[in-house]
Order: C-alpha cells, then structure tokens, then sequence
C-alpha cells in the first residue's frame, strides 16, 4: 500500500501528464491509462474512476475536446480527446510551474546552491515558451518533449 506522502505527489502531478499526454496526440481514455504506467515504468498505473474525473476536468476548463469516434466492424466507439489551443497555452505555462517547482525543492535539497549553466540551458527554451504562449502556443509545440 502507498503512503500518503506518494499518493498526493501523484495527485499532484496526474492532471498535467494527462494534459501533456492528449497535447502530444488526440488519444482514448484506455490507451491515456496504458501510456501513464508505460511512460512512468508503473508508478501511474490508474483505475478509470481515477482517470475519468481528470478528463472530464479538463474539459470543463475548456483544455481538451472530446468527440465520439466510430469504430470499424464490431468495434465498440471510443471516446477521443484533444487539446485545444487554450490546452496547449496551458500546457506550456504547467510545464514552466514545474521546471520551477522542481528546481526550488532541488536547490533545497542541494543546500541552496544555485544550478549549473547546463541545467539552465534545458530550460531557456520553456521559458521562451512561456512567453510566446501569451501570443500563440504555435511555435512552442514541441518545447519540453522528450
């Protein structure tokens, strides 16, 4: 059993993966939960009463689209979501949120010692994002992908 410490860490990270995820390619809710525990060697391996909430969230904030796509034969229909431009506007400024985030807790637990030009370097392009998102997300698609 997790502790709770792991179980709000996760809670707190869910929704920006989630988002990340559907930025990246329009996707299903079960190809979102087998993307999650691959991606993250198991560490988010989700129940659908877990990713669901998530989803439907995000598009009440207006970050994703869903739309209903036919399935060929037999197969059942499938609910597909997608970023919107608001989405991907917002997937960018939760991308720079994080990269602070995890800087000011690594320079915490590194003594407070400023950090090194490399890592300085990785992040100039997110925070060139940051930026142009206030304009158009356009440019910036890829930035932070790996």
């Amino acid at each position: 059993m997790e502790d709770r410490f792991s179980q709000q860490l996760k809670k707190g990270v869910l929704e920006m993966l989630v988002l990340e995820l559907i930025c990246r390619e329009a996707t299903y809710g079960y190809e979102l939960l087998s993307k999650l525990k691959e991606g993250s060697e198991g560490m988010f391996q989700l129940k659908e009463g877990t990713l669901y909430p998530i989803l439907y969230r995000l598009e009440d904030d207006g970050l994703i689209e869903s739309r209903w796509s036919q399935g060929e034969g037999r197969a059942a229909p499938k609910k597909i979501y997608s970023a919107t431009e608001a989405g991907r506007r917002e997937r960018l400024r939760r991308q720079l949120v994080w990269v602070e985030f995890t800087n000011a807790v690594n320079g915490f637990y590194e003594g407070g010692k400023k950090h090194d030009d490399r890592r300085a370097k990785e992040n100039e392009e997110i925070y060139r994002c940051r930026g142009a998102a206030a304009e158009s997300a356009a440019g910036c698609e890829g930035a932070g992908d790996e």
